[in-house]
């Protein structure tokens, strides 16, 4: 299972969901590898310095499939591995700009690991350009993060066209997992009712876990932990753990 979090709307909770949903599955006893297709690093920078790779996502995409093992860097999870990215993975998209195999540079790179890995996780760029795509041809699932802010929905429609643009040819057997609202502050009577507005719109497709706002979520990459160490007992922990089980029965 290949899952793509995506959503092109950045600060909707995709690097934090990528983070510890991966570490969810790890602690499940599931084989779990996190792909960081963003160039801003931040599922890397949970766990490792980029700065100290000398292979990353980058490398992966450009170089062809003698990169892919030496790509992955084991993470302080046990039984999660990553492929981090770094800044020089803004420039994939020019590099790879007229190559007839652009869009399938991922899923190609991807065929040597499957057999190692019963999960791969994808956290995508807060764009629909080249690298999102690349993630959404190579993957057998997507998961979209939504806020539950006033703007939750705005851009939706061409994220869900974008995907039904790669069903249509390049990934027939892509499925859209599930719509998970995060950073949901149920105090507030405006979040209730952009909750509500998306239950509407996406109805059985959304997941009934909902991610609250936790500090205890924003603090934990700055130790370089998943929530589940860093913070065990808190709400994110939780809800997290049931994301993860709610994944499972969907799959």
């Amino acid at each position: 299972m290949i899952i793509a979090i995506a959503n092109q709307k950045g600060g909707v909770g995709k690097t934090t969901t990528a983070i510890n949903l991966a570490a969810a599955f790890a602690r499940r006893g599931k084989s779990v590898l996190l792909l960081d297709l963003d160039p801003q690093g931040n599922s890397s920078i949970s766990f490792l310095d980029p700065l100290t790779v000398d292979f990353s996502a980058y490398e992966l995409m450009l170089d062809g499939a003698d990169n892919a093992k030496q790509s992955i860097y084991p993470t302080p999870v046990k039984g999660l591995d990553i492929i981090p990215a770094r800044i020089n993975l803004a420039k994939i998209e020019s590099k790879l700009v007229g190559d007839f195999d652009a869009p399938f540079r991922l899923k190609d790179r991807l065929e040597s690991l499957r057999q190692l890995y019963e999960i791969v996780v994808i956290d995508t760029p807060p764009t629909l350009g080249l690298i999102t795509v690349n993630a959404l041809v190579a993957a057998t699932h997507v998961l979209i993060p939504i806020q539950s802010s006033y703007f939750a929905l705005e851009g939706t429609d061409d994220l869900l066209e974008t995907i039904e643009k790669v069903k249509a040819r390049p990934n027939p057997n892509l499925q859209v997992l599930g719509v998970l609202v995060t950073l949901h502050d149920k105090r507030t009577t405006l979040a209730r009712e952009v909750f509500e507005q998306i239950r509407r719109v996406f109805g059985a497709k959304m997941f009934e876990t909902v991610i609250t706002k936790s500090v205890r979520l924003e603090e934990s990459p700055a130790y370089k932990e998943s929530i589940f160490t860093f913070a065990p007992n808190s709400s994110g922990a939780s809800e997290y753990a049931k994301l993860c089980e709610e994944v499972i029965n969907r799959v």
